[in-house]
């Protein structure tokens, strides 16, 4: 399974690169889309290498010490060293949305972060369970492949924006009624929206295979499928009031209220799905 979703990160990584060749191709070389390529390019980088700064103040975490949770670290220790990483660094959200999510650019400068909803909800088994699925997107660089999709989908709104304005002012080269302006629609539309589908996409995939990952570190799949269920059940009730929708793809289970198109817009698979590809895993 760890293999078909790696091939499949590929495949969607793929499909994205050559959704941005063809929108790129519509333009040629024009200057003011190598501007908004480059701006994009700073701007995801940017978010690549602050993001664990930007994420932690957005939801107002506060570094864990080990007097005050020494359960916490004593479970992230165990499981870094299952997963012969560094220990990353522990932060707890002051929200009751039951949450966790990893952030950081490299595993030298990981940070994992809980809410204070997950200690309170989960047992010390699927508390490690999370902790494992957390630490198994640290190890697979999920933060890097997330952040190189997320610049390839933002380059191709680059170009569905400056094809919008193109068609506002009579296309290029005032063609309205040919192919091009056809085109020139499904570019300014229909582009951005497969971007984003492949993008969340390649965040299901990734969800899929830090769950298999986790599971693996700690050679149990029970713990994380028997917290997921408490989490989902509790992310509903009791959604997350801090951050922003933006930042949902990071948490281990959807903090904010779904809504329409829950599966082809979705950050994240379903609950049922991940469950039952947890429970086919042995140990």
């Amino acid at each position: 399974m760890g293999l078909w979703n790696h091939v499949k990160t590929a495949f969607l990584l793929g499909a994205l690169t050559g959704l941005l060749l063809l929108a790129g191709s519509f333009f040629g070389g024009r200057m003011g889309l190598f501007i908004g390529f480059w701006l994009s390019l700073v701007i995801n980088i940017g978010s690549y290498w602050y993001s664990d700064k930007i994420v932690l103040r957005l939801y107002r975490a506060k570094e864990a010490t080990v007097s005050k949770y020494p359960r916490l670290h004593q479970i992230v220790n165990e499981v870094a060293n299952k997963a012969k990483l560094p220990k990353p660094r522990v932060f707890v959200i002051p929200s009751s949305n039951p949450n966790a999510f990893a952030t950081g650019r490299n595993p030298k400068h990981a940070v994992v972060a809980v809410t204070e909803g997950t200690l309170e909800l989960l047992s010390e088994r699927e508390l490690k369970g999370v902790i494992a699925h957390e630490m198994a997107h640290v190890k697979n660089k999920d933060i890097l492949i997330s952040s190189v999709a997320a610049v390839i989908a933002s380059l191709i709104g680059v170009l569905a924006f400056a094809a919008r304005w193109a068609g506002i002012f009579g296309g290029f080269g005032g063609n309205r009624d040919g192919p091009n302006f056809l085109e020139l629609i499904v570019l300014a539309f229909v582009a951005p929206i497969v971007a984003t589908v492949l993008r969340l996409a390649i965040s299901r995939s990734r969800e899929f295979l830090a769950d298999e990952t986790g599971a693996k570190f700690i050679q149990d799949s029970e713990g994380l499928s028997s917290a997921l269920k408490k989490l989902e059940q509790s992310a509903t009730s009791k959604p997350m009031r801090l951050g922003s929708q933006n930042t949902a793809h990071m948490f281990i289970v959807n903090p904010f209220r779904k809504g329409a198109f829950v599966n082809l817009f979705s950050t994240h698979p379903t609950t049922s799905q991940r469950i039952e590809k947890l429970e086919s895993l042995a140990f």
